[in-house]
């Protein structure tokens, strides 16, 4: 497992950290074991921005102020191991704008672990927040700069140095890396890294958390020093409502509020760092339905000239609106790939979300491969007996092997639903493949939503994995006012699923449409058909247009009584939430969507701009760190300011790729071979076995590699003892040779 992996790394590198001398009025805290353990692999993923010294020399390992004896260690580490380097500032600004939270994370490491004179790679990881998008990271050390970029494939082919290929990427689902060239010890990294990630909603409240727990062997050796945390947080939420601060896990103290606009803010000298993840939550107070729009101009940078518009509807705070009947349809894929923990994980929330269905609704179970398993031949109603009966039949018949045959279970279960009346009707897919009928699938399904027209069936998806094509299960969520989610982590499959079913299943308003789209000059919204709004989460779609809004709407929909609800919508331009940037990530992946589904190069093209000015990586794009020496700046501004050169510039600096930041589409090959469930393929960091490949003289289990691994384990002070007997030893050895050799001569 890649958190074993990544654990293993990190143990060798405190390993070799024991090396390091601090000095007789310096302090170094070991890491604990965490329950008694001798090693907890857990306990040593990051749970906070760290930065490591990648070590394959173990011999470069000591306290650059500090030189110390360092006895000669053979081998090298192969794959390298990981040091946790040294923090000595650290700061956190969330910007919180509607359902988006932006945050920056600034930090300063050393290198503390490295001979002056030598140098390593340095790799930065840091663990996002709730469908994490990575944004940017600058990067300073000494005279030398780095910046990432987003490009596009002609403008990478363009720039005259090629990019190295190792830059880092995902490790695993929200756990990013980035790696930092030859790195000198005792130097200082200057970090600041961006991110976005989606505010949690439940029960009325948005919530934020930031992986913000430092472990103690980031605490500096000295004993007194200036250890400063800042946590700044802005609130905005858009809704024009009174926001109320619910709960938050460091000591906030307000600064500034208006309405629906709050700053916090915490600043503590502190002797140990956080060791708690940043948490806050607030409600927006409303006791019944309520909705907007929000207009913003575009800047004289947009490439866009379009104007930006925003409309939400919320919920409210009423917890007894009545939800719709519901007619449910589960497909599960029980092919071979599904085998083990990812269909172990999805029988479980299956069971969970059956037992979230009540008495009036009616539901039915399709298992499918090549062939289909259906649990009834009809839909059948929501009773103690017959969910008893679908456990049961879930644990007997759900049960993973053979192939993958998407299009017959779908047709299946829009058949089950045909008569359904006064309902809603869903279907919920579960799926960890790729078919080479996809389009034809989207293309069918969009045929039956609009023969059944407002009340056809809505097709929720959920893609297991990475060898699903994620954007055609988005795709087919959005032609029916469905929802689309996904884990790439079997840990998080069971959680994520049951928070699908209830987004999904609970709506309270059904149908909506807003009049003023028709009377737009153009209009173009994300996504194309509005979706349903839920108890359980506020709805908000976003588009550009060109027009003129009137400044009030309604928006219409129909309840659970099959009534007609409108909701009055007012109308306001806004300055303070940069639309753009918050909608950036959900228009390119609609956009990636709907450029598969057609395979325009136009909708590509769009995507690959958007990508671009906002720096959010796509499928069309890449992300590349580029280093900028900050002498050849400085020789550059000379040379621009006598203008000597017209070209000058640095053109030629280095690039490293960053790879892992796409997730493609689908991999047909790997579900026809019915491989196991591709939850990403982690390349850094790679397993780390320090002294494996030391140097042998021969095959005996006795010999080299079993002896430097036991002298491993021994007391850095017994062991230069035991080089000043061996040398002594060898003196007195050389003394009677000479003695001897004297002696013969003599007679």
């Amino acid at each position: 497992m890649a958190d074993d992996e990544f654990a293993k790394a990190v143990e060798d590198g405190l390993k070799l950290a024991k090396r390091i001398y601090a000095g007789k009025d310096r302090h170094f805290a070991p890491p604990r074991p965490v329950g008694g353990m001798e090693r907890s692999p857990v306990s040593l993923l990051p749970a906070a921005p760290m930065v490591y010294a990648v070590v394959d020399d173990p011999g470069i390992v000591d306290n650059p102020d500090i030189p110390s004896y360092q006895p000669h260690v053979y081998g090298r580490c192969d794959p390298p191991a990981l040091i946790p380097l040294q923090m000595n500032e650290i700061a956190l600004e969330a910007d919180c704008f509607l359902d988006t939270a932006f945050v920056a994370i600034r930090g300063r490491w050393r290198v503390h672990c490295i001979m002056r004179n030598r140098s390593c790679d340095c790799r930065l990881v840091v663990p996002m927040g709730e469908q994490g998008s990575i944004l940017g990271v600058e990067v300073e050390v000494g005279r030398k700069s780095y910046s990432t970029r987003v490009m596009d494939e002609e403008e990478n082919q363009n720039m005259e140095k090629p990019a190295r290929n190792e830059g880092g990427g995902f490790l695993k689902p929200q756990l990013f890396s980035l790696t930092i060239p030859e790195v000198s010890g005792g130097s200082d990294i200057s970090l600041t890294v961006r991110w976005s990630q989606k505010l949690f909603y439940k029960d009325g409240q948005f919530s934020i958390t930031v992986p913000f727990s430092f472990p103690e062997f980031v605490t500096p050796f000295a004993k007194i020093f200036a250890k400063t945390e800042k946590i700044q947080l802005n609130v905005n939420s858009g809704f024009g409502k009174e926001v109320l601060l619910q709960t938050t896990s460091h000591g906030l103290k307000e600064r500034s509020r208006q309405a629906g606009i709050l700053t916090f803010l915490y600043e503590a000298a502190v002797e140990q760092w956080s060791h708690r993840e940043f948490y806050f939550s607030y409600s927006v107070y409303s006791n019944d339905l309520f909705g907007g729009i929000l207009l913003q101009s575009p800047t004289m940078y947009d490439l866009d000239q379009r104007d930006t518009f925003c409309l939400y509807l919320f919920p409210g705070n009423i917890q007894n609106r009545k939800v719709f009947r519901r007619e449910v349809v589960f497909i599960v894929d029980i092919s071979g790939s599904m085998e083990g923990k990812p269909l172990e994980n999805v029988k479980n929330a299956l069971s969970t979300a059956l037992l979230e269905l009540t008495a009036v609704d009616k539901f039915n179970i399709i298992a499918f491969n090549e062939e289909l398993h259906s649990f009834s031949s009809c839909m059948e109603p929501v009773t103690e007996v017959k969910v008893e009966n679908a456990h049961e039949w879930i644990c007997k018949t759900v049960v993973a092997g053979g192939g993958t045959n998407i299009m017959h279970p779908l047709n299946e279960a829009i058949d089950l639903l045909s008569y359904a009346q006064d309902s809603a009707p869903h279907i919920f897919l579960i799926t960890d493949g790729s078919v080479e009928d996809e389009r034809d699938i989207c293309s069918t399904m969009r045929t039956h939503v609009a023969k059944r027209g407002s009340m056809s069936p809505r097709i929720s998806t959920f893609g297991v994995g990475s060898y699903c094509n994620h954007y055609f299960l988005r795709m087919l969520s959005s032609i029916s006012k469905g929802q689309y989610d996904a884990a790439y982590d079997p840990d998080l499959i069971e959680s994520r699923m049951q928070r699908w079913f209830m987004r999904a299943s609970s709506p309270i308003v059904m149908n909506i449409t807003v009049d003023i789209f028709k009377h737009l000059d153009e209009v173009e919204v994300y996504p194309s058909h509005i979706p349903d709004l839920s108890v359980g989460c506020p709805l908000i779609v976003s588009g550009r247009y060109q027009g003129k809004f009137p400044d009030s709407l309604k928006a219409k929909g129909i309840l659970a009584d099959m009534s007609e609800i409108v909701i009055d919508l007012e109308v306001k331009n806004t300055k303070d939430i940069p639309l753009e940037k918050v909608f950036a990530k959900q228009h390119i992946d609609l956009l990636t969507a709907e450029a598969w589904f057609s395979e325009s190069k136009q909708l590509k093209e769009k995507a690959i701009k958007i990508s671009m000015r906002s720096s959010v990586p796509s499928e069309y794009t890449y992300m590349i760190l580029l280093q900028t020496d900050t002498e050849k700046q400085d020789a550059v501004k000379q040379v621009k300011k006598h203008g000597s050169q017209k070209d000058a510039g640095p053109k030629n600096c280095l690039r490293i790729r960053v790879h892992g930041l796409a997730i493609g589409f689908g991999n047909v090959n790997a579900t026809l071979e019915n491989l196991p469930t591709g939850f990403g393929e982690p390349k850094l960091p790679e397993t780390n076995y320090v002294y494996e490949k030391a140097v042998r003289c021969c095959d005996n289990y006795c010999c080299c590699m079993y002896i430097i691994k036991a002298c491993s384990k021994l007391n850095d002070r017994l062991v230069i003892v035991m080089t000043q007997c061996c040398a002594a030893l060898s003196f007195l050895g050389c003394y009677e040779c000479c003695c001897a050799a004297c002696c013969e001569s003599s007679n």
